[in-house]
C-alpha cells in the first residue's frame, strides 16, 4: 500500500504509473464531521472511510489518498453540537480538484469510498461531470453500507434512515473501541421516523438524540464482520477497475459551441 501523504514525490509518481497489473486505482476516503448521537465521535464517518480504504489498500497494494474529512452535513441541522459542513457545491469542487491533481501525478482512476449518506448527491454530481468532460479518466463512488447485499441488509436492520445505529456503532467498536461510549450506547436507541414521509427534515425534527436505530444491539463481532465484507468488496472493485474499459470504447469529450 502507498499512502499518498507519506510518500516522496518520485516514489509517488512510480506508484501512480505502475502498469504491471493494469492501471492503478487510487482510493479516496470521503467522510464527515458531524454529530453522531451521545455515544460516537463526531469524526465517525471519516474514521470509518479512512480505515476501510487503508484495509483495502493494504489488501490490494493500492494508493490511498488523503481523506476528504468534511462532508455535506446539512441534514443534521444546527441544534446538536459538533457538526462542521461543506456546502454541496464545495464538495463537488473538492472532488474535481482531487481528480485534476491526482491525474497530474499519473493517477487516472479514482474510487471515492463514501461513509456519509449526505455526501452521495454531491459525489454523483461531481463524478457525472468528470465522466462527460474527461472521459479518459475513470471515477467511481462506493457507499460502504451498500458495498454488498448482505452488508446493506445488516445496516438497515433497524431502520432505513441509518445514523449512529446498530451497524455504524458496531463498525466503530471494531475500528476504534476507545472512542465509543458503550454505556451511553445502551440507552441511545431512537426509532426511524422517516417511513411514509412526503417531505425531508433535519435530524432534530426526527430524532431525540441524533440517533436513528438501535445502537444498543451493536457488537464488536458484528462490526468486524461488516468491516471484512466491505473491505473485500472494495478490493474487488479495485482489481476489476485496474483492467476495466467501457464496452463500446471511450466516448469523445463534447465539443460545446460556447
Amino acid at each position: 500500500m502507498t499512502i499518498w501523504s507519506d510518500t516522496a514525490s518520485p516514489d509517488l509518481a512510480a506508484a501512480a504509473a505502475r502498469t504491471d497489473r493494469g492501471h492503478e486505482v487510487g482510493l479516496v476516503p470521503v467522510g464527515a464531521i458531524e454529530q453522531h448521537g451521545p455515544h460516537l465521535p463526531v469524526g465517525t464517518d471519516t474514521i470509518v472511510a479512512s480505515t476501510l480504504c487503508a484495509d483495502a489498500g493494504a489488501m490490494t497494494d493500492s494508493l490511498v489518498l488523503p481523506p476528504i474529512s468534511l462532508g455535506v452535513s446539512y441534514g443534521h441541522g444546527t441544534l446538536l453540537a459538533g457538526t462542521l459542513s461543506l456546502t454541496p457545491d464545495l464538495l463537488v469542487a473538492t472532488v474535481h480538484q482531487y481528480v485534476r491533481w491526482a491525474s497530474l501525478a499519473g493517477l487516472r482512476r479514482l474510487l471515492f469510498v463514501n461513509a456519509h449518506l449526505g455526501n452521495s448527491a454531491s459525489l454523483n454530481v461531481a463524478t457525472d461531470s468528470v465522466r462527460l468532460l474527461a472521459p479518459q479518466l475513470r471515477v467511481g463512488v462506493l457507499d460502504w453500507w451498500a458495498a454488498a447485499p448482505a452488508v446493506l441488509a445488516e445496516v438497515m436492520a433497524d431502520g432505513a434512515d441509518i445514523h449512529a445505529n446498530r451497524a455504524e456503532t458496531a463498525m466503530m467498536m471494531a475500528i476504534a473501541p476507545d472512542l465509543v461510549h458503550s454505556g451511553r450506547a445502551s440507552d441511545a436507541d431512537d426509532p426511524d421516523r422517516t417511513a411514509g414521509l412526503t417531505f425531508r427534515y433535519t435530524a432534530p425534527a426526527l430524532s431525540r438524540n441524533g440517533v436513528t436505530g438501535r445502537p444498543s444491539e451493536a457488537t464488536a463481532d458484528l462490526g468486524a464482520e461488516l468491516r471484512r465484507r466491505v473491505v473485500s468488496a472494495i478490493a474487488g472493485r479495485i482489481e476489476r477497475g485496474r483492467a476495466e474499459e467501457p464496452a463500446l470504447g471511450i466516448a469523445p469529450a463534447p465539443d460545446f459551441p460556447f
